[in-house]
């Protein structure tokens, strides 16, 4: 115990040890309740088809079509146009077109082609209304690419490093395996190198042990945290450390093994099946595909969430933050798994109050 006291203090920067046993050692939120949406929503835009990702550009969103390959441009007044539909990707299962993320004037794209899962580049011109993007420019491939279990978000740290998620593609024992890219979670350059103070030198793997990892985001102290997809038992809400070790598939869940790092948070999949996150307010927002609903899981207290949306909107893919500081709800009806309704599937726009 006393080892994985001095691990989750040095990732969160937590002095009070009466702080670290609430987050790290709780096996299950102890303060859960429901409430209204944390400020006004409204509803950007509808009808969109297998949504998977948003990033911002100059205060434009983009958003990815996980089967249709697109990347759509969407203005504040729902306005859509294509900006391109990105060659090579052969959707299948859960692979596609599927996270993207924003940088230095590139768009970063993670897909699946024929035999693989890959990262690409393109130069992002024009302006709002107008962006186009070059040619692609690979800068990293070779993922495993299955029916199930790809990762593939993306996300730029406060390193400016690219963040890679990858899942394990149905090879379990890979998560467990160094020389694997599978169930890792990636950290690489901006042109695909390896940066030199990566853990494990000549690698770009950041942490191991993981079954589908999702979410990427990092709160103001440079924290960064992770949403997982478990298997049966438990999804999970981790602190991710450099060279961290969490666990699949030996552990799901919290499994008090000092050789694994806990999760901070878990809940069984039915009620989560955790997407993309987002900090904002204070607070890790989490989406929840199964789960159909948003969790607010505070910083100051990470063994407490709050949930709204509730069953409200169906599966929700992603949360993103807005340059004005508003949420958008990526909700994912239209993927195979879930209901739709009339006008799915949407963005939903949260003014924080």
């Amino acid at each position: 115990m006393e080892s994985k006291v001095r691990r989750v203090l040095r990732a969160l920067g937590i002095a009070s040890l009466s702080s670290l046993l609430l987050s790290a050692c709780a096996p299950l939120p102890q303060s859960v309740s429901q409430r209204e949406a944390p400020g006004e929503t409204s509803t950007v835009v509808e009808d969109l088809a297998a949504p998977w990702s948003i990033a911002f550009h100059e205060g434009a969103a983009l958003i990815s079509e996980r089967d249709t390959a697109r990347v759509l441009e969407v203005s504040d007044d729902g306005d859509v146009r294509e900006v391109a539909v990105i060659d090579g990707v052969e959707p299948r299962g859960e692979g596609g077109l599927l996270g993207i993320a924003v940088q230095g004037g590139w768009l970063y794209a993670y897909s699946t082609a024929a035999d693989e899962n890959r990262v690409q580049r393109f130069a992002l011109s024009g302006s709002p209304g107008s962006i186009e993007l070059g040619e692609s420019d690979t800068v990293l491939s070779g993922l495993a690419a299955a029916t199930n279990h790809n990762g593939g978000r993306i996300a730029f740290g406060p390193d400016g490093m690219l963040y890679v998620t990858v899942g394990d593609a149905g090879d379990r024992e890979s998560a467990q395996d160094p020389r694997s890219l599978s169930g890792k979670i990636l950290r690489i350059t901006t042109d695909g190198g390896i940066p030199e103070d990566n853990p494990f030198e000549g690698s770009p793997v950041y942490s191991l042990g993981h079954r589908n990892p999702q979410g990427l985001a990092w709160d103001d102290r440079g924290t960064m945290y992770a949403s997982e997809f478990g298997q049966d038992t438990w999804d999970e809400l981790n602190v991710i450390e450099a060279g961290g070790n969490y666990g699949w598939p030996e552990v799901e869940g919290v499994g008090e093994r000092g050789t694994f790092i806990d999760p901070v948070q878990q809940w069984a999949p039915d009620a989560a099946s955790p997407s993309g996150i987002a900090i904002a307010d204070g607070a890790i927002f989490v989406a929840s595909l199964r789960g159909e609903r948003v969790r607010r899981v505070p910083l100051d207290d990470l063994s407490a969430s709050t949930e709204f949306f509730s069953g409200q909107y169906g599966r929700i893919r992603d949360v993103a933050v807005a340059p004005d500081g508003a949420l958008w709800v990526l909700t994912n009806n239209t993927d195979g798994r879930g209901r739709p309704a009339s006008g799915d599937d949407r963005v939903i726009r949260i003014t924080l109050e």
